[in-house]
């Protein structure tokens, strides 16, 4: 029975994901082991990781790959996400990483990042879904790709993620005035707009969102109202009211919101603009939360699943 790992080394934790395929099932979790990080209060003005900063890398890499109870069994993939492969400093960190813990990080350019989380999508959809457009909205980057068959016909990677946002324009533990929040919302229209080829909302098209940030935006909108399909799924009003209620709440109480952890509480309020902005420009009225993203989009390809299987099954974690 074949066996895939993936080691996902992102802002807040690295991740190690190991699943094995079943003739029922698509991905059958094996493994999971997260430990936690706090990359975004290691980064300077320019993105680069202070050295605790990077020494917490190679704990947390040391850390997941001890856990693996086979470590003899699949190759384990460990690819880092936008903070470290944007960060000035990444080949210095990823060189510090593999001399200290033997683990090489890989990086994927935000183009592949989209694609593979598309291949995760479409797989997740099944085969009977139709045209797509995946939305992802990370911390360094925002992914957007759409398409109709096994892979998509386009993709697109922009320095739009929540992080990013909130390092440049929310900076510090303060509300934000309303004039701060119009100019923001003008940069992330404007810079959706001037996207040749962005893809739109169209008749009969599945839009789908895979990211935590779309995750807790759409736990924050059920908490406030009962609705079909709460938490699995947003809606552009309720998200509307939901930007509004994290403008009014410092950075330190938005993890106290219902649907929002402590942990991505300072970048929440960017994620909800950017998310907000996206679909309005997009043209979306509601998107379905899939729980899948890059990192399963590896895994499926590791495996080599085909792309007609139609039973799905959600990894832990």
């Amino acid at each position: 029975m074949r066996q895939a790992g993936v080691l996902d080394v992102g802002c807040h934790s690295a991740l190690l994901t190991i699943v094995r395929r079943r003739p029922d099932s698509v991905l059958e979790p094996v493994f999971s082991r997260k430990v936690r990080l706090s990359l975004h209060e290691t980064l300077d003005r320019k993105g680069r990781l202070d050295r605790a900063g990077v020494e917490s890398v190679e704990q947390a890499v040391a850390e997941a790959v001890a856990s693996n109870p086979r470590p003899r069994g699949p190759e384990v993939f460990a690819f880092a996400t936008s903070v470290i492969r944007d960060a000035p400093n990444r080949d210095a960190i990823i060189a510090s990483v593999a001399r200290t813990t033997g683990t090489r990080l890989r990086v994927l350019t935000g183009e592949e990042e989209a694609r593979l989380a598309y291949v995760a999508a479409r797989q997740w959809a099944g085969p009977k879904a139709g045209p797509l457009l995946v939305l992802d909205i990370g911390g360094g980057t925002l992914e957007i790709a759409s398409g109709t068959g096994d892979q998509p016909r386009t993709v697109h990677s922009l320095p739009l993620g929540a992080r990013r946002i909130t390092r440049d324009w929310l900076p510090g533990n303060t509300v934000p005035s309303p004039r701060r929040l119009t100019e923001i919302r003008k940069h992330l229209r404007r810079s959706l707009e001037a996207v040749p080829g962005l893809p739109l909302a169209e008749p009969g098209m599945r839009v789908l969102a895979c990211s935590k940030t779309f995750e807790q935006l759409a736990r924050l909108t059920a908490a406030r109202g009962k609705a079909p399909r709460a938490g699995r799924q947003l809606v552009l009003p309720r998200l509307r009211t939901s930007v509004a209620l994290l403008a009014e709440a410092k950075p330190s109480h938005r993890g106290k919101l219902p649907g929002i952890s402590r942990h991505r509480a300072e970048q929440s309020l960017a994620g909800a603009l950017i998310a907000q902005t996206l679909m309005e420009v997009c043209g979306v009225k509601t998107v379905e939360i899939c729980p899948w993203s890059t990192r399963e989009g590896l895994l499926l390809e590791h495996l080599d699943v085909p792309h007609a299987a139609t039973a799905r099954s959600r990894l832990a974690g």
